[in-house]
């Protein structure tokens, strides 16, 4: 194994050549805007839009059409109705939800001249199976039934999150990448190898849902999560990292220059692959719309267009971090290739990159900013929100943000409301981080103070943030479609929607996440940064078990700061003197 030294001449200046990439790349790549057919149609595969200056008009591509006669083929088809209809019917798990929905029927469709579609309904009306047939050869094409007929992201379509990154070819070495540095041989037992190995077990969960399979995929990603947020609470309720048996120093597998190198190419790989083989789903669409309305003094919540009618289901944040790409982007008023959404997306996750390499570097020096801000570029799962080009990294780089800041009662204020006024979860940091410090501040006074410059903080920009929403919308409409929309839907892609009849499990984790996150911020805890890291993981971990609707696209909010607490908590990387080694875990600790 080699021993790793402190950066460096060398080290630094490949930091700075990361930094100087960055930069070039985002305003040179970015700006020459996505390939050709990068852009996203909507998941249901069955609209295509028309582009206007400002008007979004949704008009499908292949409409549903119901044949007026049932036993002649309609003009330009091989196949009747009636013989479509037979076809469906000897799909087994079709016949089998059409058994079990008494009163239950067919209908055909004509799906443009080359397929048709053939829907079933039960008696309420509700779509209960769906079925395409090739209209030459009669051959089915996909059938589908439960959660997957009103659901087209669970049919695991190949690209339709994250495009390639999904390659074996891509996450596995990804993967690999994120993990080998990080092993030491010397101690392989190790829980930081079993941490890390857990992070990428998540692969496992992702797999099945690429192939469609959501009864394999859902259940398999509570236990990663579970642990995480095990090994969490552990790193943050301890009171140090000293005792009778402190943690070992982090040790590389590779000298410090050579992750730096890596982190070069990593963030070149990125941008590059965005933008030249990403998708812009619902998520950044949204994000795009919001800002247009922002800056046309438009209602922000309410009439979206037919092919992202929820898209303002975010908070107010999450539009206006969208401001500057459109006014430098544009937008067409379509679902198109939405260049904004691809620049933001890339700024979003260099913003978490160049946090990364200031928060380690405030806590153990710019090693340790090296290390953290490659785990990033190398984690697949940070790379399959950037390659949706969605807003998940903005939640991550605030988080971020706030511990970068942890210093600063008003700027933990300030960016607490930021980062909960964009995707409402992470307001449950706001108790955690209001009380960081305060245990060790040395008056009632100096504590009351330091609470009171977090609230205000807080309290002002909140204000400040819903300025372009209350402007021409109220509270009522912004809660309904927010808020209560959030809270009201359903989804398969967690077990309390994929299960059902577990509500009130459901509501016993919410209420346990509610407890956790006020019990963290009132007990004795890790006073330094790296606990706050941790029990900041601990909170977003135990808020999103609790949700209906959880995907892929939210871990990156927890990873930002799980792998502060994971690579962090060890002291400096290991080759460090032993004297600086244990002055840099006095500091941090």
């Amino acid at each position: 194994m080699a021993r790793v030294r402190p950066i460096g001449r060398i080290g630094a200046a490949a930091a700075a050549a990361a930094a100087i990439l960055a930069l070039a790349l985002s305003l040179g790549l970015a700006s020459a805007g996505p390939a050709a057919g990068a852009g996203t149609p909507p998941l249901t595969g069955t609209g295509a839009v028309t582009r206007t200056r400002t008007v979004t008009t949704t008009v499908p591509a292949n409409p549903l059409i119901r044949p007026p006669v049932l036993d002649r083929p309609p003009r330009g088809h091989v196949r009747s109705a009636d013989q479509i209809l037979a076809i469906a019917a000897r799909v087994p798990k079709v016949a089998a939800a059409a058994r079990s929905h008494r009163g239950s029927y067919p209908v055909a469709y004509e799906k443009g001249l080359l397929q048709w579609q053939v829907s079933y309904f039960d008696r309420a009306g509700k779509e209960i199976a769906q079925v395409l047939i090739d209209d030459a050869t009669g051959a089915v094409r996909e059938a589908w039934t439960g959660f997957q007929v009103a659901w087209s992201m669970a049919r695991g379509y190949p690209g339709a999150f994250g495009r390639r990154v999904n390659a074996l070819y891509v996450w596995i070495p990804l993967s690999i990448l994120f993990v080998a540095p990080f092993f030491d041989r010397r101690r392989p037992w190790r829980i930081l190898h079993l941490d890390l190995v857990v992070l990428a077990s998540l692969s496992v969960s992702l797999a099945f849902f690429n192939h469609g399979d959501i009864y394999q995929s859902v259940p398999l990603a509570y236990p990663p999560l579970v642990y995480l947020l095990g090994r969490m609470l552990w790193i943050g309720l301890r009171r140090g990292p000293t005792g009778p048996d402190p943690p070992a120093p982090l040790r590389l597998a590779v000298p410090v220059t050579w992750l730096s190198v890596g982190l070069v190419f990593l963030i070149g790989f990125r941008i590059a692959l965005n933008v030249t083989d990403s998708n812009v789903i619902d998520v950044g669409y949204a994000g795009v719309i919001g800002a247009q309305r922002i800056t046309d003094g438009q209602s922000l919540y309410g009439g979206y267009p037919a092919d992202n009618q929820h898209g303002d289901t975010y908070g107010p944040t999450s539009y206006e971090a969208y401001v500057p790409f459109v006014a430098a982007f544009g937008f067409s008023g379509r679902w198109d290739d939405l260049p904004a959404a691809h620049a933001a997306a890339v700024v979003f996750d260099l913003v978490c990159i160049g946090l990364l390499l200031l928060v380690g570097h405030l806590i153990r020096g710019p090693t340790m900013g090296i290390a953290l801000a490659y785990a990033w570029a190398a984690y697949p799962f940070t790379l399959f929100a950037a390659e949706s080009n969605t807003n998940d990294s903005l939640v991550a780089a605030l988080i971020l943000a706030a511990l970068a800041c942890a210093a600063s009662p008003p700027a933990r204020g300030a960016l607490a409301a930021l980062a909960g006024l964009t995707k409402f979860a992470p307001l449950g940091l706001a108790p955690l981080l209001a009380t960081h410090g305060l245990r060790e501040e040395p008056s009632r006074r100096r504590r009351v103070r330091s609470l009171l410059l977090f609230g205000a903080a807080f309290a002002a920009v909140s204000v400040v943030a819903f300025i372009p929403a209350l402007a021409h919308d109220d509270l009522s409409t912004i809660y309904d479609r927010t808020v209560a929309y959030q809270a009201s839907r359903g989804s398969p892609f967690s077990v309390w929607g994929l299960y059902g009849g577990l509500g009130w499990a459901q509501a016993a984790v919410q209420i346990a996440a509610v407890l956790l996150a006020v019990g963290v911020a009132l007990v004795p805890r890790r006073p330094d940064v790296i606990g706050l890291a941790g029990l900041a993981g601990a909170v977003v971990i135990a808020l999103q078990l609790g949700v209906t609707h959880w995907f892929y696209l939210y871990v990156p909010w927890f990873f930002a700061p799980v792998i502060v607490a994971l690579l962090a908590r060890d002291g400096a990387p290991g080759g460090v003197r032993r004297d600086s080694s244990r002055q840099a875990m006095v500091a941090a600790g």
